[in-house]
């Protein structure tokens, strides 16, 4: 039977608060009904918007790669839907020419700009700030045990290892590292319009001090990625003012917040598979297909970011309107039983897997997915090489994740060493 957003809710399935700390904690058995019972469902978000999540591997692949689904809104939309956009502060306007937010030509222009800057030769030179960078954090760490007995791995290394590596690449000083986290941390929790109206003095500053770096950058160059960004050309063709701050925006928010997720959550996967982290620790090699099996276990981005059909559009005998909102669900994508064997089991040698924890094959793919999986390759060796005992502080159900549709991480993660 034809199911059209009128139809939303006739499954007989409730729908949880999908941005919720309760939910996040474990999403996986919701996923796993909607693939067996509605793998394209209407759901109601916060702020009263109707979202199409479509929950099985091979539908939200084909959300991520069908031109059908646009990124930009306004492409989806008839002239009267365009005019009951809600309204956006004019300095956040800037902001939407992200590329993350873009279809093609506009997309592919932005991208190829900034793969002349972000490329892989750069991002391989990091490696041995990264395991600096993560034996100074363990070093802390460990005279936090000593003096407190316990430390917090999310405040203490899962959080402060990629934050860092992504402000000194961009050229954000030391000491304002902790602040640009503060911002995006406020931003990435929106889930509602209420939400917005709560992030718009952080959102503000957000963009008062990359407006004040990006022109202190055109004024002293350096040898960073901000002014390598300034500097990017492609046929003639440079980043606007507007693309430049966004840019900056979109690299600082999403070149850190997925790897803090991709390590807490996976130290958290493998404290409580045990048999599989003394399976790493035995064999530091293994720890690439690792991370590849944590980032599919763990989905750090548990929903890929908005799509927009720009016709009416057929999944699963639903249709999806035009202009409908559709979620790609990666984190019940990467649990589809129809891909992978025993999906719920942790298995760190997991061969074939072909997760879509950074957006597979389609062309908003993660750019920084490389980096990402450096950092968590790197910092997991560290950790279980120089806290072979670490254990759980508190009880598996009283840990707190954080708020919001996208991302799925952990807001702490006590720890005794």
């Amino acid at each position: 039977m034809d199911r059209s957003v009128k139809g939303a809710g006739q499954d007989g399935i409730v729908s949880p608060d999908l941005a919720s700390p309760a939910f996040k904690a474990d999403p996986y058995p919701f996923y796993a009904r909607l693939r067996a019972e509605a793998p394209v469902w209407g759901a109601t978000l916060r702020d009263r918007r109707t979202a199409w999540l479509v929950t099985r591997y091979d539908d939200v692949a084909r959300v991520l790669k069908d031109d059908a689904f646009a990124k930009d809104k306004l492409n989806a939309m008839d002239p009267e839907q365009r005019a009951k956009t809600p309204w956006m502060p004019g300095f956040l306007k800037p902001l939407e020419r992200n590329m993350l937010d873009l279809d093609d030509p506009d997309h592919a222009r932005l991208r190829a700009l900034v793969s002349k800057a972000f490329t892989p030769r750069l991002i391989e030179q990091l490696r041995g700030r990264i395991e600096a960078l993560c034996e100074e954090l363990l070093d802390a760490m460990e005279r936090e045990r000593d003096r407190k007995g316990g430390t917090d791995l999310v405040a203490g290394y899962a959080l402060p290892l990629p934050a860092t590596v992504i402000a000194e690449l961009l050229g954000v000083p030391a000491g304002d590292h902790a602040k640009f986290h503060r911002w995006s941390n406020r931003l990435v929790s929106v889930s509602s319009g209420r939400d917005m109206l709560r992030a718009l003095p952080a959102a503000l500053s957000f963009v008062r001090y990359l407006r004040n770096l990006v022109e202190r950058r055109r004024a002293d160059p350096q040898d960073d990625l901000i002014t390598a960004l300034i500097r990017a050309e492609e046929a003639g063709d440079k980043l606007s003012e507007d693309e430049l701050l966004a840019m900056a925006f979109l690299l600082l928010v999403a070149g850190h917040e997925t790897t803090v997720n991709l390590i807490a959550s996976g130290t958290l996967a493998l404290l409580e598979n045990p048999e599989q982290a003394e399976r790493l620790r035995r064999d530091p090699s293994l720890v690439k297909p690792a991370v590849e099996e944590l980032l599919r276990y763990t989905s750090p981005v548990g929903m890929a970011t908005e799509r927009y059909a720009r016709e009416d559009t057929e999944i699963w005998s639903t249709t999806i309107p035009r202009g409908g909102l559709v979620l790609a669900v990666l984190g019940s994508a990467n649990r589809d039983e129809r891909h992978f064997e025993d999906p719920d089991a942790l298995d760190l040698a997991r061969d074939p897997n072909r997760h879509l924890a950074f957006g597979r094959g389609g062309v908003h793919h993660c750019l920084g997915a490389p980096l990402a999986r450096m950092e968590g390759q790197i910092a997991l060796n560290a950790l279980l090489r120089r806290f072979p005992g670490a254990r759980l502080a508190i009880a598996p159900e009283t840990l707190r994740w954080r708020r919001g549709l996208f991302l799925r991480g952990l807001e702490r993660l006590p720890l005794v060493l």
